[in-house]
């Protein structure tokens, strides 16, 4: 370990030092409370071995300092004038532990400075492991999917997370790029180090560059201080470059010697930065398109499509929005039984422009509309429509396709939805669909879903006859 020893007596400072240097501790020793923090603030120690009193600061008075801006640095106080009351007044400010200057003491020091060892490294591994626990809360067993398309997806995703390959993710917006890429750093050996992402059609070109890159101080108006890009920010860990077709072609020349080099400069600098960084992007434009357009360069397509993986649309997995509306339920904080089947039919029965996104966002809307009662089908808003309002077509009624449908067919869902919704009431299914209650009967009984004879419900009020 790292050890600052602080005594304000010179020989007793040296002496320490040279104890814990033997025990195979990194050690230095400053002469008082003063230069222990400005030593503090200037380098990294793992634990402050002490004198308690010395001239202001004293050693109670570092501890506490320590404490407040270096939470994680252990402190042994040691003193010449032990008490009881003077070890638990230290006990009680936070000290890991209190020794006698009494005899040969390095000895017990050393034993101290072991077991808070031992301590930290029990501490780094549980930090450790609640670090790959999370990595695997957030990886890709996360992603819900078992549609062949989305399982080909993931597959991919599987081989390439534990490389150092560069990903390009294709698909349309609202696909799930954005978590397919935060899923594969989580399941990558990268897992541990810094996520980061930036939206490069969200910035115009010149705080991109800047923001990318980082500047040095006076590097433009406003630049009163060196600031490091999300490059260094990402350093030993992954950098996720969304909506990459947005990339100004400028900044896709630096972007290319990053990837290549592994360095680049800040804007107004002169000296070569070099990080170590995994670059994830992610585009719904058609980059060949851009390539031929001359509006995205063919040598930087070329370097970001090592491993491509395209999501497919929400329309090509149809057989996974069941499990993405129980999702979507529980993370609003209801069940998925509060989906009614008719609602749930046409969930899956739309064609959701929007995706994954939509589909969220139209179950977000439903559930305030719907309230204590369960979501239906007229809850339902969909991209392109306007809140359900009485007496409107909702938009899960399908167009007449080319081939022709089934008007009885059509006619038995639409009963069986009025029914789910009034939740078996038929007075109130036969005000849902505008008939008689006689003539829902009927036709209940015409599609099998009465059987003849069977006895009709005491009227409501207010039902039509």
């Amino acid at each position: 370990m790292k050890v600052l020893v602080v005594d304000d007596e010179a020989r007793n400072a040296e002496l320490t030092a040279m104890a814990l240097r033997e025990a195979g501790h990194q050690t230095e020793f400053v002469g008082g409370g003063a230069a222990a923090l400005k030593k503090l603030a200037a380098e990294k120690f793992d634990v402050v071995v002490t004198d308690l009193r010395m001239a202001p600061p004293d050693g109670l008075a570092l501890l506490a300092e320590i404490r407040t801006r270096w939470p994680g640095v252990d402190v042994v106080l040691m003193t010449a004038y032990a008490s009881l009351e003077t070890a638990r007044a230290a006990l009680r400010s936070g000290a890991q532990d209190y020794v006698s200057k009494e005899g040969a003491f390095h000895g017990e020091l050393v034993t101290i400075l072991e077991r808070l060892a031992s301590g930290r490294t029990l501490t780094s591994e549980k930090a450790r492991l609640e670090r790959a626990v999370a990595s695997m809360q957030k990886g890709l067993a996360t992603v819900i999917g078992e549609s062949a398309a989305m399982r080909q997806a993931l597959e991919l995703a599987r081989k390439v997370a534990p490389t150092d390959s560069t990903v390009l993710l294709r698909g349309e917006s609202g696909t799930g790029k954005d978590l397919f890429a935060r899923a594969i750093h989580f399941s990558s050996p990268r897992a541990g180090g810094p996520w980061v992402k930036v939206n490069c059609g969200a910035l115009p070109e010149a705080l991109l560059e800047s923001e990318l890159f980082g500047h040095e101080k006076g590097a433009f108006t406003g630049a009163i201080r060196q600031k490091p890009g999300r490059f260094e920010d990402a350093n030993h860990g992954t950098l996720f470059l969304d909506e990459i077709g947005e990339l100004p072609l400028l900044l896709q020349v630096k972007l290319l010697q990053v990837i290549e080099e592994k360095t680049f400069m800040r804007v107004g600098g002169n000296q070569p930065v070099t990080v170590d960084v995994r670059i994830l992007a992610a585009t719904n434009r058609e980059l060949e398109e851009m390539v031929r357009a001359r509006t995205f360069r063919e040598d930087l397509f070329f370097r970001l499509n090592v491993f491509p993986i395209r999501l497919p649309s929400l329309r090509e997995r149809s057989a996974d929005i069941p499990a993405l509306v129980e999702h979507v339920m529980l993370k609003h904080g209801a069940a998925v039984a509060k989906v009614s089947p008719a609602a749930m039919r046409a969930l899956e029965h739309h064609s959701y422009p929007g995706n994954v996104r939509e589909l969220e966002h139209t179950l977000e809307r439903a559930l305030i509309l719907a309230g204590a009662d369960p979501v239906g089908p007229e809850h339902l808003a969909f991209s392109g429509t306007d809140v359900p309002h009485a007496g409107a077509s909702p938009s899960w009624v399908p167009t007449i396709p080319a081939g022709g449908l089934s008007l009885e067919a059509l006619e038995k869902e639409l009963i069986l939805q009025a029914l789910d919704r009034a939740r078996g009431n038929k007075s109130q299914a036969a005000r849902l669909l505008g008939l008689t209650r006689r003539t829902l009967y009927s036709r209940m009984e015409r599609h099998g879903l009465r059987q003849p004879g069977e006895g009709e419900e005491p009227e409501t009020e207010g039902a039509e006859n």
